[in-house]
């Protein structure tokens, strides 16, 4: 089995572990009126009603996997779907909302799912459940912010390497469901949500934009955000005029911790990068490597944890052999790029391509086409758990010494490719783009480097590495 198909094998395990339903039936049981969730138990003969609110990637496997558990005592519910996706789950109300964009679609599914959650009452239950992508479906502009506005902003702040947490201290001050404003709409109703998380932490807050969980940004932190990115001075009018009157009391701002709304909500994480890097370590170890979790919490500028990965490899590459063993090097996060370019591309595949640019330029000696005995064989790949990378049809990318040679032979400088953002064509003509297509889950991104020589190695400073 050569290293790509382990690769390949690896990354199938990492998804399996994550697959929504799956999470589900995991996380939720039900014997008669009694359901636990996730530890917790729900008399639902105490309830008068129960409502589901869905939204994100992996919103139409969840909600399909808790109706099959408890969808009887389902009276109402709202699920956010993907373009072209196909979603027919009886009892509930679907919705076709897009990412990474919101557009009048989001705004029609924020809109029904926040009026089914004012419906709540005393006795009644509202189940959330949560996934990467959920804040561009649900978008419910606050009042006074156009949708035009928000979109554009958003737009601006992804193109110039905003994190995850800074995109989200924005959105949420511009938003009138984001923040805990779902939750608040819902009282006095008790509500429970369940999360698969595509953020570094796990951090509820910033899943989805935390709809159902306590907001520890301000007013003032969305303001020094726009500032940073140059996009404060002439930012959209509509975006200045509600953060100022936020910033100066005019409008309320989103709940903290201390708000009595709270006590009567519930939230956890069921699924995230560490549950698919766990599955993806068991896999490479079943597939003869020796594997080792360099992180899950990736971060940063993607040449530069590139950079890092690359000194990993070349560390590994440079030890001497001795007695034979292939090496599975796995890391997790989320990325981000600063495009300065005109090319296209995403995280993953710039991770790739920048990894490759450092690996060249050490003078790793490629294999030859008729090979040589006693030489490394390797592989760097890195890719997105939705199956979706940056605005392209890609999931992400891998490169090897074949890519080196390839490039090499059609005169493709992968510097110059960097250089414009161009990581997609580069793989696409070197042959490296990873296409999944839509995987329906999210939880960030999984990088892998293999690594496997003819004959066994020990490498006693294999513990000592770090990132």
């Amino acid at each position: 089995m050569n290293l790509i198909e382990c690769g390949r094998r690896i990354w199938e395990a990492a998804i399996a572990a994550v697959e929504p339903g799956r999470l589900i039936r995991e996380s939720v049981s039900r014997d008669g009126d009694i359901l636990r969730i996730d530890g917790e138990t729900y008399n639902l003969g105490r309830y008068e009603n129960i409502f589901l609110i869905a939204f994100g990637k992996a919103a139409p496997a969840m909600a399909a996997a808790f109706m099959a558990i408890a969808g009887e005592r389902v009276r109402d519910g709202v699920v956010a779907v993907l373009p072209g996706e196909t979603a027919a789950i009886p009892g509930l109300k679907i919705f076709e909302a897009p990412h990474p964009l919101p557009d009048s679609r989001s705004v029609a599914a924020a809109e029904a799912a926040l009026a089914l959650a004012r419906r709540g009452r005393e006795k009644d239950l509202i189940v959330v459940l949560l996934s990467g992508g959920g804040s561009a479906q649900a978008c419910a502009p606050a009042e006074g912010v156009f949708l035009e506005d928000k979109v554009a902003l958003t737009r601006e702040l992804l193109r110039r390497g905003a994190d995850i947490f800074e995109l989200n201290s924005v959105r949420k001050h511009l938003s009138a469901i984001k923040g805990g404003r779902l939750a608040l709409a819902a009282r006095p109703a008790s509500m429970v949500c369940l999360a698969i998380s595509d953020v570094l932490g796990d951090d509820l807050g910033t899943i989805a934009s935390g709809p159902a969980h306590w907001d520890s940004s301000t007013f003032e932190e969305a303001r020094r955000v726009l500032g940073k990115f140059d996009l404060w001075e002439n930012g959209p009018a509509s975006v200045k005029r509600t953060i100022e009157e936020g910033a100066c009391g005019l409008r309320p701002e989103t709940p903290k911790k201390s708000h009595p709304v709270f006590e009567h909500v519930r939230t956890s994480v069921i699924g995230d990068n560490a549950a698919a890097l766990s599955a993806a370590r068991t896999e490479a170890e079943a597939l003869g490597f020796r594997p080792v979790v360099l992180t899950a919490a990736d971060r940063g500028e993607a040449r530069e944890i590139a950079a890092r990965y690359a000194a990993v490899l070349l560390n590994a590459l440079g030890s001497p052999r001795r007695s034979g063993e292939a090496l599975c090097f796995l890391g997790g996060g989320e990325l981000t790029v600063t495009v300065r370019g005109k090319g296209r591309g995403g995280r993953n595949q710039e991770f790739v391509l920048a990894a490759l640019g450092r690996l060249e330029n050490a003078k790793i000696r490629e294999r030859l086409d008729d090979g040589r005995p006693g030489e490394a064989d390797w592989l760097v790949a890195s890719v997105g758990t939705d199956g979706i990378d940056g605005g392209t049809d890609a999931a992400g990318a891998w490169g090897g010494p074949e890519t080196i040679s390839a490039a090499r032979r059609s005169g493709l400088d992968p510097g110059a490719f960097l250089d414009d953002n161009d990581s997609h064509e580069f793989f696409r003509r070197t042959g490296g783009l990873i296409v999944t297509g839509p995987t329906g889950t999210n939880v960030m991104d999984i990088r892998m480097m293999l690594l496997a020589w003819p004959l066994a190695v020990i490498l006693p400073w294999l513990p000592h590495l770090s990132l």
